[in-house]
């Protein structure tokens, strides 16, 4: 399945009491590693900005008025989600926004089947711990430098990176990939065990410095044990 990593900014906390969305931020993912597909907009909320959100991602209601609405890029927005789960961080709010927007055009809302909330698997990975996105950047050295103000698609970025930490990490995802690699090969017929096992490379004469360094260690010592089942295997071929 895709997956696709995804951030709105709006115009306030609740859809019902009238905000919009002004920015979508979309970022594709493959075994936990950005495509380098990506959508992103600005939109036009048709409404005034408010001081506190405009603190938070620094959009003007100016700015916003050149853009285009939900309406003009909706089409385009449900045809990159397509068949993808998505990953977001508190699903909950960007879900109900995207719905009620969805709702204005009548179009059929986001299916919560296809959505994965990070924040939820980062309380069941850290509980009792800070989990918001800042948070996690700092407990998994995400590099938050590039951020002046909260941006939607430059927070899908850094979303896609604590995801791919909260899964277990790239580096799981090669392992698993190189495991596959060698279990194909297994499979194939291509790695074959040796008919016969190599002679061993020790000589007499370190055998014999061997026996008398584990005799000096005192009685019955553990490399004793390993020796007698040596010769006792030998004697029985």
């Amino acid at each position: 399945m895709r997956e696709i990593v995804l951030d709105t900014k709006t115009t306030g906390l609740n859809p019902a009491e009238g905000h919009r969305i002004v920015e979508i931020g979309l970022v594709e993912i493959a075994n936990l590693i950005p495509t380098g597909r990506s959508f992103h907009v600005y939109l036009n909320p048709e409404r005034d900005m408010p001081e506190e959100a405009f603190r938070v991602h620094g959009l003007s209601s100016e700015f916003l008025s050149t853009q285009k609405k939900f309406a003009e890029i909706a089409e385009e927005f449900r045809a990159f989600i397509e068949g993808a789960r998505l990953i977001i961080h508190n699903a909950e709010f960007d879900v109900r926004f995207l719905n009620a927007e969805l709702a204005r055009l009548d179009a059929p809302p986001i299916d919560p089947a296809f959505v994965l909330d990070t924040l939820a698997l980062a309380r069941q990975r850290h509980p009792g711990m800070a989990n918001s996105l800042d948070a996690l950047c700092q407990r998994y050295g995400v590099d938050t430098s590039r951020r002046e103000k909260h941006g939607a698609l430059l927070d899908s970025l850094l979303l896609a990176e604590v995801y791919a930490e909260l899964m277990g990490g790239r580096q799981a995802s090669l392992q698993l990939t190189v495991a596959r690699k060698s279990l194909s090969l297994a499979d194939s017929g291509l790695l074959r065990k040796r008919p016969a096992p190599l002679p061993s490379r020790l000589s007499a004469e370190e055998a014999a410095a061997h026996r008398d360094f584990v005799a000096s260690l005192g009685k019955q010592p553990i490399w004793m044990r390993y020796l007698e089942s040596e010769q006792a295997e030998q004697g029985a071929a």
